[in-house]
């Protein structure tokens, strides 16, 4: 069994051979730290996550780094507006990154270097490149010289003369030719400065991370990440830059998410639908954050809309719900021995895991995973009958609630307590229709208090009262229990 992956650079799905044998380095481009980051920015480390426990469940070691930019004229820009050090604004927002990165539920990265701590790698690169003939100095600026590299734009396949055509060099520029880029701009005043031969200044974006992936992993990777939107022009420099400078192959796959749409708009803040993460986590829940991320494969676009998040609520409550009823079952068994799995849910779930890892080596089929969860919780609640549990209840319980913790582990997902998630799930949807658990509890004794005195009009009338609020009820033999419908 062989894991592919689609690498942008080939525009092909291709089978996975790392550079070193059983090990796997990935550098994912992170944020530039100057405000709280918008719901997409952690579509790549929810994405990333998912692929780098794929590939450690298939028996690699990984090591997995993605940075921070913490010099960049937006830092600058909101440090004058504060009249703070650029420092104190990356470090506060960093600091913010990892609140939302650890409320998602997501494992640390092995490495977050930032842009401060390898200004003198990229020095040291910015040299190699003018050694090379890739680059010029010009009063006190370096820039890349493109048509240095005969290979700009292989990832991007944009072609230079095309990019050459309606651009020029303006008047008082620097460069040699409008397609050139820098890798050192000169100080400006009142602007952070650090020292290097061509005299204090500030790297450029691009070659910051290309220095980043040259210290810690050497002249070559298996896996450059990062949006799409960063193919042009900053990945497609970033070869530019680290194979000018070493004369070798960068990454060997590139692999890119695709962007996040609000309804059919994509988010933008020309638009002013853009979301930050910490705005959707506080009004929904990480749950919710990563089901939508990871019910559409990587590369299509993930659907933001109210319908997307209640597609996404219904999916995690099938789930959940599930989960919680075989909790029910092992907590009620007592002593209670193990019977025999249901033949048809034992099937679903070993036809399910040998597809759920064909769909993950088959370039992280994350909705194929879905899928088969789906068909899983089908061929349980069929198992499902009510009463006190029996041997053969309790073995389909507990193998139920294993299999869908195993399958969504990867993922990061349906790891909580599923009664106390479910609580959770309606306590937000509650919130949202301005209405209070206490008052629906009142009501809903109501209807039982009626129920029981037979006075089954006012039962009927009283489910009718919940359903236009929006709540589901279901008696079972030790009252009524109810859930916010989904």
């Amino acid at each position: 069994m062989s894991l592919k992956l689609y690498n942008t650079l080939t525009k092909n799905k291709e089978t996975f051979q790392p550079l070193k044998a059983g090990e796997v380095s990935i550098y994912v481009c992170g944020p530039t730290v100057y405000d709280f980051l918008h719901v997409g920015n952690f579509r790549g480390p929810v994405v990333f996550g998912m692929m780098r426990n794929w590939f450690e469940f298939r028996g690699f070691k990984v090591k997995y780094v993605s940075n921070f930019t913490d010099i960049d004229d937006k830092i600058i820009t909101r440090s004058l507006k504060e009249n703070v050090d650029s420092l104190v604004i990356s470090e506060r927002y960093i600091e913010e990154y990892r609140t939302d990165y650890r409320t998602l539920g997501l494992r640390a990265h092995d490495q977050n270097p930032k842009v401060t701590e390898h200004l003198k790698d990229i020095i040291e690169v910015t040299e190699a490149l003018i050694a090379n003939g890739k680059a010029y100095v010009a009063d006190g600026e370096v820039f890349y010289s493109v048509r240095s590299f005969s290979e700009y734009g292989k990832l991007s396949r944009r072609d230079i003369d095309d990019l050459q055509s309606g651009a020029r060099v303006e008047p008082g520029e620097k460069k040699r030719d409008p397609l050139d880029f820098s890798l050192w701009k000169p100080a400006k005043p009142g602007e952070p400065s650090w020292p290097s031969p061509w005299g204090a200044g500030r790297p450029g974006w691009h070659i910051e991370c290309s220095a980043m992936v040259k210290a810690i992993f050497g002249d070559s990777i298996d896996i450059h990440g990062g949006g799409m939107d960063l193919i042009f022009p900053h990945h497609e420099n970033e070869v530019a830059q680290s194979e000018g400078a070493t004369g070798k192959p960068f990454a060997k796959y590139w692999v890119h998410w695709n962007m996040i749409n609000f309804g059919d708009r994509k988010m933008s803040k020309s638009l002013g639908n853009v979301t930050t993460a910490r705005e959707f986590l506080k009004e929904y829940n990480a749950e919710i954050y990563k089901f939508m991320i990871l019910s559409v494969h990587y590369r299509s676009i993930s659907d933001f809309s109210e319908q997307g998040i209640e597609r996404a609520v219904a999916g995690l409550a099938r789930v959940y719900s599930a989960m919680a009823q075989a909790e029910r079952v092992l907590e009620q068994a007592g002593g209670v021995s193990e019977g025999k799995i249901a033949p048809a849910l034992s099937q679903a779930m070993t036809g399910g895991r040998e597809k759920i890892h064909l769909a993950m080596d088959d370039d992280f089929n994350t909705p194929e995973v879905f899928a088969e969860i789906f068909n899983v919780i089908r061929a349980y609640n069929a198992t499902v009958r009510p009463g006190k549990p029996t041997a053969d209840s309790v073995v389909n319980a507990r193998s139920t609630l294993d299999w869908l913790k195993e399958h969504g582990r990867f993922m990061s997902l349906f790891q909580e307590k599923a009664t106390t998630f479910l609580v959770t799930l309606d306590d937000m949807l509650l919130r949202q229709k301005g209405l209070s658990r206490e008052v629906i509890d009142a009501k809903v004794a109501e209807r039982w208090a009626a129920r029981v005195a037979k006075d089954f009009a006012a039962s009927d009338r009283f489910r009718d009262e919940l359903n236009a609020m929006g709540v589901s009820i279901s008696d079972t033999s030790d009252g009524t229990r109810w859930e916010v419908t989904k």
